[in-house]
């Protein structure tokens, strides 16, 4: 096959520069974005007179057969084309002659292939911040589910005090929050249309752009041809959006897999999403979670591998740029497929509230309430802080908790202790006097779950 850009080049092109050159087996998910473009710059071209209506007509005809019949899976395409627009224009020409050739007429792929990459991404964020939607409205409802749920919060992976599951679902619900706004952000980054800006320098023709632009979608057009073509920046702000996400499902799915342990017990995944062992029948593996956790550093990898290639280029296009589509691709893939698995696993883990209530109880998570109670009576701090520390200590020697120690024994190290500290201590006291906004009083994380239903609801 002759190469559309055989001009000065003669020769043919080696076989193995072929295989090297092409990038039809990863461009190739970007064909309907292609034709729309196309359509578009078509469309423009007639309305401004620079090729004729008749045209016009012919070439949105063609493309419309084009995208149909490869929607049908019915057209062959080519490598030897490179990519999926020269394939695209090939069959073009092909099908309906001269006209096809004109469609090139004030374009260039340099900003044919930006346009392409723009429209395939903003629709991909869409549909990420869909999933996100979804996903974040599971983590609200089993919150909703489980405001007076008391478990141990942590520090440092030791029990510290506690919260509620309620509480701690939030918490997640609320990155996702920031997630979610990362990913608006990025779409209004992206919403510039590049096309007309041709290889570099833009175009002699007296071409509409705005008119490309909104017919489109796009609210506003590139500012300078240059930067238009080699700017790849909303690829990047996405990579890292979305390596953040995958770190916030890392430690979800982290949380995950040590609630599921025998060693703490706190939740157990529905069968439907675990896995055995080959060997040991005894297994139940939270696979979902660890898979994702492994596939964070995979995103992670693509955010490297393409602030890596961008690095070092001068102005404008430069083929190490054609290296930007796998890692958007894959990262993009890569998150669709964790959330599409991750929400139904989350929607139907079972969580074991009794066991979270005995692990409260243990490792004096109320040791920080106990010396409240003091400050309350005027002791600074500090003093406090150092009595509940010997009770601490007092109570591990003789084997019991601070609820169980006699009040003796408070007594004895202070005597500004009274009956009123076991009320004090009580765990359901100590989460529920925890009110303040941001809490994990069961009155605060309603609120904070009222917030994000609204949030939900202005974006659904």
């Amino acid at each position: 096959m002759k190469k559309l850009w055989a001009g000065r080049i003669q020769t043919e092109t080696n076989d193995l520069v072929n295989d090297f050159n092409e990038s039809l087996s990863v461009d190739f998910r970007m064909y309907k974005q292609d034709i729309e473009g196309s359509m578009a710059h078509a469309v423009m071209l007639g309305a401004q007179r620079i090729i004729s209506q008749k045209d016009v007509e012919a070439i949105l005809d063609g493309l419309q057969s084009i995208l149909q019949d490869i929607e049908n899976g019915e057209v062959e395409l080519s490598t030897d084309a490179e990519d999926i627009h020269m394939n695209i224009e090939v069959l073009l020409t092909e099908r309906i002659g001269d006209a096809g050739r004109r469609l090139h007429t004030a374009r260039s792929r340099n900003d044919q292939v930006a346009l392409d990459m723009r429209l395939y991404v903003m629709e991909e964020v869409r549909r990420l911040i869909k999933l996100t939607l979804g996903f974040q409205r599971v983590l609200i409802d089993r919150a909703q589910d489980h405001l007076h749920t008391i478990m141990p919060g942590y520090t440092h992976l030791q029990r510290a005090q506690p919260v509620t599951l309620g509480h701690y679902l939030m918490a997640y619900a609320e990155m996702f929050s920031r997630d979610i706004t990362r990913l608006e952000d990025c779409l209004k980054r992206m919403d510039f249309c590049p096309l007309g800006a041709g290889a570099l320098a833009a175009t002699t023709y007296p071409i509409d752009r705005k008119m490309v632009a909104k017919k489109l979608g796009f609210s506003k057009i590139t500012a300078n041809s240059l930067d238009a073509v080699s700017d790849r920046d909303f690829c990047l702000e996405l990579l890292s959006a979305l390596s953040i996400m995958m770190m916030h499902l890392s430690r979800l799915s982290e949380e995950i897999i040590f609630w599921c342990s025998w060693e703490c017990g706190f939740a157990e995944p529905n069968d439907a999403f675990a896995t055995g062992s080959s060997i040991m029948p005894q297994k139940k593996n939270p696979d979902v979670a660890e898979l994702t956790r492994g596939k964070t550093g995979r995103v992670y990898g693509s955010l490297i591998a393409l602030l890596t290639v961008m690095k070092g280029l001068p102005l404008a296009y430069n083929k190490d740029m054609q290296e930007d589509k796998e890692p958007v691709f894959d990262a993009i893939d890569t998150v669709v497929q964790c959330l599409a698995v991750f929400t139904p696993m989350m929607e139907t883990m079972i969580f074991k509230p009794d066991n979270m209530r005995k692990a409260a109880a243990k490792g004096f998570l109320n040791a920080t309430d106990c010396a409240d109670y003091l400050v309350k009576k005027g002791m600074p701090f500090r003093d406090a802080y150092g009595i509940v520390g010997q009770l601490v200590r007092e109570s591990i020697n003789k084997g019991c908790t601070l609820e169980d120690l006699p009040l003796s024994e408070y007594q004895a190290i202070c005597p500004e202790f009274g009956p009123y500290i076991y009320e004090a201590i009580a765990l359901e006291n100590c989460v529920n006097a925890r009110s303040v906004p941001g809490g994990p009083a069961p009155d605060a994380v309603a609120a904070h779950i009222e917030a994000l239903g609204k949030f939900q609801k202005d974006r659904i």
